[in-house]
């Protein structure tokens, strides 16, 4: 992903941890996860969407713990699930494998569901 800024972030899903490249940066950052596999608030299992919006708030499709996570730009050691967390599942607030997600131009959240053959929109406080 590519912000406005023109940083890189890069899903380092076997690293359970997110990039990020500022412009004309040697090294990267940990800006989510690397703290090791697992479903901590901490912690990512096989992500693999991110989104990053105009305040650098990310938002990390956590695929194997069925949640989509948000890290805002003040606080790089904790996310918060903002939809999912709840099993493996098909029910309204429930994943089966997310692998990707968008946002429209209301702030409308978009998550593709593979195993459930869906995708689900779910209204969250946000700015693009």
């Amino acid at each position: 992903f590519v912000d406005r800024q023109q940083n890189v972030y890069v899903s380092d899903h076997l690293n359970y941890r997110v990039m990020k490249w500022n412009k004309g940066a040697k090294e990267g950052i940990v800006v989510a996860g690397g703290q090791g596999k697992g479903n901590a608030l901490t912690q990512l299992s096989d992500h693999q969407g991110i989104f990053v919006d105009t305040f650098g708030t990310l938002y990390v499709v956590d695929t194997w713990n069925h949640r989509v996570m948000r890290w805002t730009q003040g606080d790089k050691k904790q996310g918060t699930v903002i939809v999912g967390g709840n099993g493996q599942g098909g029910g309204a607030n429930q994943f089966q494998y997310p692998i990707g997600l968008s946002f429209d131009r209301h702030g409308n959240l978009y998550v593709a569901d593979e195993l459930n053959n869906r995708v689900q929109r779910f209204s969250i406080e946000q700015d693009l």
